[in-house]
């Protein structure tokens, strides 16, 4: 099963959380399988996700959206994520 792994820093990590969790139906529909959330140490605003998705073209479709970009600019994300699609080895 494919995966996607993205690393990004927010401005607020309280505020960033409800955001990324009211969208979760959006994940779902969108083909993602599970998730783990992570938080740097160091950096609690730097954000590691790890996400199962159905299909790898799914996964990029959703992860190339517009209305992802718009929760990410609402939810306080700085910058560009760092994006990664993986698969099983």
């Amino acid at each position: 099963m494919p995966s996607v792994l993205i690393r990004h820093k927010v401005r607020d990590y309280a505020r960033w959380r409800p955001v990324y969790d009211e969208h979760a139906g959006a994940r779902k529909a969108g083909g993602c399988k599970g998730e783990l959330v992570f938080r740097n140490a160091e950096d609690p605003d730097e954000v590691v996700l790890l996400f199962e998705w159905d299909d790898i073209e799914r996964a990029r479709k959703f992860i190339g959206s517009d209305d992802l970009r718009e929760k990410m600019k609402e939810a306080g994300v700085e910058g560009s994520p760092d994006v990664r699609y993986l698969e099983e080895a």
